[in-house]
């Protein structure tokens, strides 16, 4: 097994946008101590987005870009990133990865709350019906590190984070 550089491992938070990523996100940090890294907001804070897509009303991302920010924050471990995608994320910097899903009616009346219309709403709502998310870090991920977490309740909210707290304890245990 590969020597460890962290005490704490990094923890990806990803999913369709209206899942739920950042209220587990936010509650994570909260119980663990770890840095909550919202990627949208880092992408806006240090001015990686380009150029604005009329279609889905929102600026692209510059990967690239937010790679290099993130490169330094990650090196230490105890981070919770949170963003809707993950392909583009260097494997090396996650030891776990929990790919978060809610059911489409749920995932609807949130991104309608929010204003989501058009393609961009019924592009979300497929992604998810399609599982995409869950594909996409079941490719770039090793297969043990990711988890499919449902979040359709606030039961299941709560059950979540527990879930990631417990993954969190026993990578201690099993790495320290």
């Amino acid at each position: 097994m590969a020597v460890r550089q962290r005490n704490l491992p990094n923890v990806l938070v990803t999913g369709t946008p209206g899942v739920g990523k950042s209220t587990i996100s936010k509650m994570l940090s909260e119980r663990t101590k770890f840095t909550w890294r919202e990627v949208s907001k880092l992408a806006e804070e240090y001015n990686c987005l380009d150029e604005y897509d009329s279609e889905y009303q929102c600026p692209f991302l510059n990967e690239d870009k937010l790679l290099d920010i993130m490169e330094g924050m990650m090196a230490k471990g105890g981070n919770i990133v949170d963003y809707h995608g993950c392909e583009f994320f260097p494997e090396r910097w996650f030891d776990g990865v929990f790919v978060i899903r809610t059911n489409n009616t749920a995932l609807y009346d949130r991104l309608s709350t929010r204003g989501y219309t058009g393609k961009k709403l019924e592009d979300n709502i497929q992604c998810e019906i399609f599982e995409t998310l869950l594909e996409e870090a079941q490719s770039s991920y090793k297969p043990e590190i990711v988890q499919e977490l449902h979040n359709n309740t606030e039961e299941q909210l709560y059950t979540n984070v527990e879930t990631i707290v417990q993954w969190i304890e026993r990578w201690k245990e099993e790495n320290i």
